[in-house]
C-alpha cells in the first residue's frame, strides 16, 4: 500500500512516501530557495568563455547558463532548476514552467501535449478537448501530465485554468527595474500532491513520521552503511568533490558474489540518492566482477534510474574500473537540513 505522511521535523514541513512500510521518498524544507521559485531577475555581468550571465534577485546572485542577447541591466523571467551548494550562485533557466498535479502551462512552447504514458487513444480524445477548451488558441502551451488519466474533466480542467491564470498574470509583470519575487516554488506538502502518486492513505496529523517509522529511517540514514539484499553492504560517502559509493559482498565468497552485489546496489542506488538528498558527481566502487559482467550490472542500473525522476546522466567506466553518474543537485543533502 502506498501511504503519505505530511509532518514536520525540526519546524520544517516534511513529506514521506512509504510504499508498502518502506520509505520511497522524503521531502523537507530548508532555508535555501526553493526550485520552481520565478523570479523578475536582473542581468547583472556576463561570464566570459562560459556563456553565461550572473543575475540579482532578492535572494542573492543567480547563474543562467547559454545566454545570447542578453544586455546587463535588462530584466527577465527566471525559474529556480535545484539548490546552490554552498557559496554558489542559485542555478536558473529562462525557460520558465507553471506545472501543477495535472497540467504544466509552457510559455515558451506552443502546442497541447498529453503524457505519453498514457496509452488508451478514447482517453487521449478525451483529455485533448479538455485541453482545448481550456487554453483555446493562445500563445500557451500546455502538457497533461499522467495523472490526468482516470482523473475528473472538472479537477483537470481547474489545474489548467490555474495554471493558465498564473502564467498571464507573471507574464503581465515581467518588466520592472527591480528583481522580485513573483512565485514562491512549492513546498514538501504541496510537491506530495503534485508529484507523487494518489496514496492508499493519507495521513495528516501530527506525530505521524514517529508511527510510520519514518524517524527511525531518516536516523539510519545518517550514517554512510546501506544493507542490501543477500547479505552485501555498500557505503555512501559525501564529500566535498563527489559522492563516493564503495561495495562489498559481506560474508558471501561464491563466484557470482561481485556481481550480486553489484546488482543489489544498482537497484537501491536511486532511492539512497533520493532520500540523502545527494546529487553531483558519482562514483562507484563496485565489488570485484569479471568485464564480461559489466553489461548485465549496466542493465540493472539504467532500469533502475529509468523510473527516477531526478535526471541523471550514466557517464560509464573509468580507467581505473570505476562507474561514474552524475546527478542534478535537486535537493539540499539530508545532513544538512537535518543536522
Amino acid at each position: 500500500m502506498t501511504t503519505i505522511a505530511l509532518d514536520h521535523l525540526g519546524g520544517r514541513e516534511a513529506a514521506a512516501l512509504l510504499i508498502g512500510g518502506r520509505l520511497d521518498d522524503l521531502l523537507i524544507d530548508s532555508d535555501t530557495p526553493r526550485p520552481g521559485t520565478i523570479y523578475r531577475a536582473i542581468a547583472d555581468r556576463p561570464v566570459k568563455g562560459q556563456g553565461g550571465m550572473f543575475l540579482r534577485t532578492p535572494d542573492g546572485s543567480a547563474f543562467l547558463r547559454q545566454v545570447k542577447g542578453l544586455a546587463p541591466g535588462q530584466a527577465l523571467l527566471v525559474q529556480i532548476t535545484g539548490h546552490a551548494e554552498p557559496g554558489k550562485a542559485i542555478p536558473v533557466t529562462a525557460r520558465v514552467l507553471f506545472k501543477s498535479r495535472y497540467a504544466i502551462v509552457t510559455p515558451d512552447a506552443p502546442g497541447l501535449n498529453i503524457s505519453r504514458s498514457i496509452k488508451d487513444e478514447e482517453e487521449r480524445l478525451r483529455l485533448h478537448e479538455i485541453a482545448h477548451d481550456e487554453m483555446g488558441e493562445g500563445a500557451m502551451g500546455l502538457i497533461l501530465r499522467s495523472a490526468c488519466e482516470g482523473a475528473v474533466d472538472e479537477a483537470i480542467a481547474e489545474d489548467i485554468r490555474s495554471m493558465r491564470d498564473l502564467a498571464r498574470a507573471v507574464l503581465a509583470d515581467a518588466g520592472g527595474r527591480e528583481p522580485e519575487k513573483l512565485v514562491e516554488g512549492d513546498g514538501p506538502h504541496a510537491l506530495a500532491w503534485r508529484d507523487w502518486p494518489e496514496p492508499g492513505e493519507l495521513v495528516e496529523a501530527q506525530g505521524s513520521f514517529a508511527t510510520h517509522g519514518v524517524l527511525d529511517a531518516i536516523d539510519a540514514l545518517r550514517g554512510p552503511e546501506v544493507r542490501l539484499s543477500g547479505g552485501a553492504l555498500a557505503y555512501i560517502e559525501a564529500t566535498r568533490a563527489l559522492v563516493a559509493v564503495d561495495v562489498n559482498t559481506g560474508a558471501d565468497t561464491s563466484p557470482a558474489a561481485g556481481l550480486k552485489a553489484n546488482i543489489a546496489l544498482a537497484r537501491e542506488l536511486p532511492r539512497q540518492l533520493r532520500l540523502r538528498g545527494l546529487g553531483g558527481q558519482i562514483a562507484l566502487d563496485l565489488a570485484p566482477m569479471p568485464k564480461k559482467d559489466r553489461r548485465v550490472f549496466e542493465d540493472a542500473l539504467r532500469a533502475a534510474f529509468r523510473r527516477d525522476e531526478i535526471e541523471t546522466v550514466l557517464a560509464g567506466w573509468t580507467p581505473l574500473g570505476h562507474y561514474e553518474l552524475q546527478r542534478k543537485r535537486a535537493r539540499v543533502p539530508l545532513v544538512e537540513v537535518i543536522g
